[in-house]
């Protein structure tokens, strides 16, 4: 079951225990799915990713996507000066993909990698996992799993965050987008 937590609660932002969470729900809901795969939306999302497919065995199913060209938002904020490749190396049609993202809030990444996935065919199906969602839905989008429902006060947001040795961190921020 996800943990709820709000800004007023900074010990709810133990993002090991989080993916934790995460990785029992998917697990269960893959479990004995054929032609299961892994997509993480860099940047956050892809590391998510990594540790899923590892814990999971689908390492070989495991893909990366940018979002950057594909943003609804990009001729007004411009690109990115961190874009990364996208890396699809499975077949993707017919396949059951995890996308794989750090906070879910507006919908609109979401809506861009999915543009993108069927840029490299049709999916039997899309399932969505987030570490965090955090309301705030601006287009039709929920997560199949999620780690914790978060509520922030206007103007912060959650930002994950990776060390060197791969343990994750969940902080808040002042949003300045």
């Amino acid at each position: 079951m996800p943990i709820h937590i709000n800004d007023a609660e900074p010990a709810g932002f133990d993002a090991e225990a989080l993916y934790r969470e995460l990785l029992a729900q998917v697990r269960a809901g893959t479990q004995g799915v054929p032609d299961a795969a892994i997509v993480g939306i860099h940047s956050g999302g892809a590391w998510l990713a990594e540790r899923l497919a590892a814990d999971l065995g689908l390492q070989s199913r495991l893909g990366f996507i940018d979002v950057s060209f594909y943003r609804d938002d990009f001729a007004r904020k411009g690109l990115h000066p961190d874009v990364k490749p996208t890396r699809i190396e499975f077949n993707v049609d017919g396949a059951t993909i995890v996308l794989v993202d750090d906070v879910l809030y507006t919908g609109r990444t979401v809506r861009a990698a999915i543009n993108v996935l069927f840029d490299y065919g049709r999916p039997q199906r899309i399932m969505l996992a987030a570490l965090a969602d955090r309301g705030g839905r601006e287009l039709p989008v929920a997560a199949d799993f999620v780690g914790a429902h978060a509520q922030l006060a206007a103007g912060r947001s959650l930002a994950l965050a990776r060390a060197a040795g791969g343990q994750l961190s969940l902080t808040i921020e002042d949003d300045n987008a």
